[in-house]
């Protein structure tokens, strides 16, 4: 698996794109929206002391992993919102927001390319004479390399990315099976395995941090959301349920001879969701940033479940089923499909949407999402 070629959500608007199913990760732009406009504030009140910086009289906001769909131009029209908000308030000049939107190669772009027209009337609409000059660009590439000038960017955003790693840890894409069955971290799996993903986190997560800091100018701020670990046993963490269950699926198609137990076991993903305390250890050890909030907040597996009822079981577990496959084959397909074939991507995913329903009748779970908002040291 080559990570920078490979990991894409599903393209464009259909039934099964992630421009379509991806209500799951606007709940959470939603959720943090107010730790977004005090980040935008905060960067926009530092621009009267950068006349002299590389970035000028405009603010460079930078959302990393952005995707495609309606989502994307979503972060945007928070920080307009946010900026309109500030300049209004405090009767300030309105500063040019030049937006990046970065992601992978294999990305839709196009999609979004596709959109702007549109969100421009949109935001012409909602804001009137207020809105801000703005400035729209894609930048493919993987946010583990550098991708800005020094001190050049006010404002990071990522939602929904920091979970997915650069690569496979080498021992497991070598081809030795090392978690037989699995295609990330479950109750069977090795200790020695567990360090690997832990140790590609936290080499990922470092280089992240060194790369943004030294990108962001004077007192630029990032706000992260990933999906993370409630569980302190990282061999029982809940995404971890997600992926067995869809590695149960494989299973089934494997006893009937349509999958190679061979292609299963080789199956892993470049992924690791951590618990706040890694996240902390990781970014205290690095010296690089303050942390000026993180939080661990849960979102339902059922994007279209907005009750908070912990104790009752799923009322519809079987239209519950579906939802979750439909949010989870936008993320996952492209690489289900290359690596397995595309023939049995549809019957995969029913028996996916089977399992989930059958889980959800028994508790109901939910997504452990960590949201922190930092501060670069200088």
């Amino acid at each position: 698996m080559k990570v920078e070629q490979d990991l894409h959500m599903s393209r464009g608007d259909g039934e099964t794109s992630y421009a379509a199913n991806s209500r799951l990760q606007e709940k959470a732009i939603l959720k943090t929206r107010p730790l977004l406009h005090k980040a935008v504030e905060e960067a926009h009140a530092s621009l009267s002391g950068l006349s002299r910086a590389p970035a000028g009289g405009k603010m460079v906001v930078a959302d990393l992993g952005c995707s495609s769909g309606p989502n994307t131009l979503l972060v945007v029209s928070e920080v307009l919102g946010a900026v309109v908000s500030r300049s209004c308030d405090h009767k300030s000049l309105v500063a040019d927001v030049q937006f990046f939107l970065n992601d992978l190669p294999g990305n839709d772009f196009n999609l979004v390319f596709q959109s702007l027209d549109l969100f421009k009337k949109f935001a012409e609409k909602e804001f009137g004479e207020a809105l801000p000059p703005y400035y729209i660009a894609g930048l493919p590439g993987s946010f583990y390399t550098r991708l800005f000038p020094d001190r050049s960017v006010h404002l990071f955003h990522s939602s929904y990315c920091l979970m997915w790693r650069s690569k496979v840890p080498d021992e497991l894409a070598s081809g030795e099976v090392l978690n037989a069955g699995n295609m990330y971290i479950w109750e069977t799996t090795p200790p020695s395995v567990v360090k690997l993903y832990q140790r590609q986190f936290q080499e990922d997560f470092s280089q992240f941090l060194a790369l943004r800091h030294d990108e962001l100018v004077s007192g630029g701020q990032m706000v992260l959301t990933f999906l993370g670990r409630k569980n302190r046993d990282v061999l029982r963490g809940e995404v971890s349920y997600v992926y067995r269950l869809l590695a149960q699926a494989l299973q089934s198609l494997v006893q009937e001879g349509r999958v190679e137990e061979e292609k299963l076991d080789s199956f892993n993903l470049p992924f690791y969701s951590p618990s706040v305390d890694e996240v902390k250890a990781v970014i205290r050890q690095g010296e690089l940033f303050d942390i000026s909030h993180i939080q661990l907040f849960e979102s339902n597996w059922d994007p279209q479940d907005d009750s908070d009822d912990d104790d009752v079981a799923t009322l519809d577990s079987v239209r519950s089923g579906v939802n979750v496959a439909r949010s989870i084959r936008a993320v996952l397909e492209p690489l289900i499909a290359r690596h397995f074939g595309r023939c049995i991507v549809d019957d995969m995913f029913d028996m996916y949407a089977r399992n989930v329903a059958q889980h959800l009748e028994q508790v109901k779970t939910k997504y452990p999402v960590i949201v922190l908002s930092l501060k670069a040291r200088r």
